[in-house]
């Protein structure tokens, strides 16, 4: 009995120490801070940090509280106003429930190429030349990333920067908007998908190249699928593509119809003097575009143009697509 009367007093010692530690030793005894909180950063990392700004007045008692609440791995991101004289148990609540600050949406338009997106990136404040400059080499993201094995060395991630609204905040950094974006797109290009380009006998590579042409010729999913055909069976007959959106990724002008100097740039991304498909995608695809290559649409026709007004004009051979440029385009 008098063990178990020591062992009650020990231990109802022990929890009213825990209890003034994690309730009262913590805080700056001075005015709010503004605290950090990076993507990835670690606990270690985060005390640390937390101790040198006097924010915490004992690393380890951190570190224990958060393990023992089993919050190592809830900590949320964002910059945090950090109040005078907090406890350890409320800082703990604080970092897991989020930072108040605002979040900046960024929005990459399907079709865009990663040159579009600077501007959408800056006015957001990601620094745009250094997520070019993190996204211009694929094989430095293939060991976390299975779908970019098959990217040829030297090409950059063109294609795979999935196009979708992002949330980011002062925490946010160049290559956690990367690895938001290629994450969105190992979600969306789900194991059916996948298990279906390797039954066709083709890469991943191959389908987001011809998948960024057909995102950057003809708006409408249906459209797509149906362009999609007419893009593979000319791939099969050795037909060149003759893609306008391939001759204005080289000259950047985004014409309608290219000009006859422009047709005849020497380019490998000039799908009218070469064939097969170009070295790389020219644009980040959206999922209809994926989706459209892997399932298209079989029809009869080897040529289309777009209207004006948008609308798709498909031709069976070449002298009836010649008819429909004159009444549609000239």
């Amino acid at each position: 009995m008098k063990k178990f009367i020591i062992k009650l007093i020990l231990t109802f010692s022990f929890i009213v120490c825990i209890w003034f530690v994690i309730s009262v030793v913590s805080g700056n005894g001075s005015n709010s801070k503004t605290f950090v909180v990076r993507d990835g950063q670690g606990v270690n990392a985060i005390s640390e940090e937390l101790y040198d700004a006097n924010l915490i007045k004992n690393k380890f008692v951190f570190e224990t509280w958060l393990w023992f609440k089993k919050s190592e791995s809830k900590i949320i991101a964002g910059v945090y106003d950090v109040p005078a004289n907090i406890s350890i148990s409320h800082l703990r609540n604080l970092f897991i429930l989020g930072p108040g600050q605002s979040q900046y949406a960024v929005t990459l338009i399907e079709g865009w190429t990663r040159d579009l997106m600077r501007q959408t990136l800056d006015e957001a404040e990601i620094d745009s030349a250094r997520f070019m400059s993190l996204s211009s080499q694929a094989s430095d993201w293939q060991k976390d990333y299975d779908f970019l094995a098959d990217v040829p060395n030297g090409a950059s991630l063109e294609g795979y920067i999935f196009p979708d609204t992002y949330f980011v905040d002062q925490s946010t950094s160049e290559e956690v908007l990367i690895k938001k974006t290629l994450n969105n797109f190992d979600k969306k290009l789900t194991q059916d998908i996948r298990a279906e380009i390797k039954k066709q006998d083709k890469t991943i590579f191959e389908v987001i190249t011809l998948a960024s042409i057909v995102e950057r010729e003809v708006p409408n999913a249906e459209d797509k699928k149906m362009v999609a055909d007419i893009f593979l069976k000319r791939l099969e007959a050795g037909i060149g593509l003759q893609s306008d959106a391939t001759v204005n990724y080289v000259t950047g002008k985004g014409l309608a119809q290219p000009t006859y100097a422009d047709l005849e740039i020497d380019s490998p991304y000039n799908t009218y003097k070469y064939r097969g498909l170009p070295p790389g995608p020219i644009s980040n695809p959206g999922i209809d575009s994926i989706k459209a290559v892997v399932y298209p649409t079989a029809n009869d026709y080897y040529y289309f143009l777009t209207t004006k007004d948008g609308e798709v004009i498909y031709s069976k051979d070449y002298d009836e697509h010649l008819v429909n440029k004159a009444k549609y385009l000239d």
